[in-house]
């Protein structure tokens, strides 16, 4: 396959609940069922991409307790590259408490650990590799100066990059991020960046241009079980249907979108048909619970597209 991409970006360790309902302020319930998994909006997007194939290389920190291990080799497993996946001493892993509702809806908490000390040093330090890759990811679970930084420097060497601006902080500064070329909010994350109310597909609509009229190349707003808008200076808003499946658990569905979206695209640059793609295995991937392990592997996501 041609292309390959580069993730700068988070490793988490997920702590998954499942629980018949939230519980009150105060109030301590039982929950029928618990699973640790690897995670990370970082990790997740590079394990979609690796499953479908891609050549796929991490730049990340992990801490040096119990988790640490568990999570590099999940990535050789899943065939990534971790020569930029370092350990920080004295520093905990990230950690994501997930708790997962009966409807399949989802409450996360993150703890960054040793995410929070990923460094613009450490993307200059895999240079000469990334000028090797065709695309960069990053997500905003790592500091924003080393976001700032990975977007300055595909602009400065003709590397497409895209920026999830998950989780969406308020002091997120948008004109740092108008050279990446492709912007993949949701519509909560696209309220907070463009500063416009988003309650419909035209807010969404008007809310992405704004952003295309900042200087974002391509705007892609994930729209759940509505399916995906595609946004560009060029054309006329483009709506990518949604796949009608019953969910089991949607935690970790935007990250496989992103990750699916990157491996479709680098074969060939398509973003339509990428996008089409990327709405598949997204769907796919909440028909099961979990996060990475819900992600198909090519053969697996071949099935699926036939039975459409």
């Amino acid at each position: 396959m041609a292309g390959k991409i580069a993730i700068v970006g988070s490793n988490m360790v997920d702590l998954i609940t499942y629980t018949d309902r939230m519980p009150l302020h105060g109030e301590t319930i039982e929950a029928p069922r618990f699973e640790m998994g690897c995670g990370g909006k970082g990790a997740n997007q590079a394990i979609a991409a690796a499953r479908l194939g891609a050549d796929v290389m991490m730049v990340t920190k992990v801490g040096d307790d119990i988790f640490a291990d568990n999570t590099i080799r999940n990535f050789e497993t899943s065939g990534i590259d971790t020569r930029f996946v370092e350990r920080v001493p004295g520093t905990s892993s990230g950690v994501a408490p997930i708790f997962v509702e009966p409807s399949g809806e989802n409450s996360i908490l993150i703890v960054k650990g040793a995410n929070a000390q990923l460094s613009p040093a450490d993307v200059d330090r895999a240079a000469d590799a990334l000028r090797e890759c065709d695309l960069i990811l990053m997500q905003l679970e790592i500091p924003l100066e080393t976001v700032y930084h990975t977007v300055a420097f595909g602009a400065e060497h003709g590397i497409e990059t895209l920026v999830n601006p998950a989780p969406a902080p308020a002091d997120l500064d948008s004109s740092k991020i108008e050279k990446a070329t492709f912007l993949v909010p949701n519509q909560t994350e696209l309220a907070t960046i463009s500063g416009m109310a988003v309650n419909s597909l035209a807010d969404a609509e008007a809310a992405a241009r704004s952003l295309i009229a900042r200087g974002v190349k391509t705007v892609i707003v994930t729209l759940g079980g509505d399916g995906a808008l595609l946004i560009n200076g060029n054309d006329d808003a483009v709506h990518i249907d949604p796949v009608s499946v019953k969910p089991v658990d949607t935690t970790g569905a935007g990250d496989a979108f992103i990750g699916s979206f990157a491996r479709y695209y680098v074969e060939n640059r398509d973003v339509k048909a990428a996008l089409d793609m990327a709405v598949r295995y997204a769907a796919d991937s909440i028909t099961r619970p979990g996060t990475q392990k819900s992600y198909a592997t090519v053969q697996d996501f071949e099935k699926f597209c036939q039975s459409l």
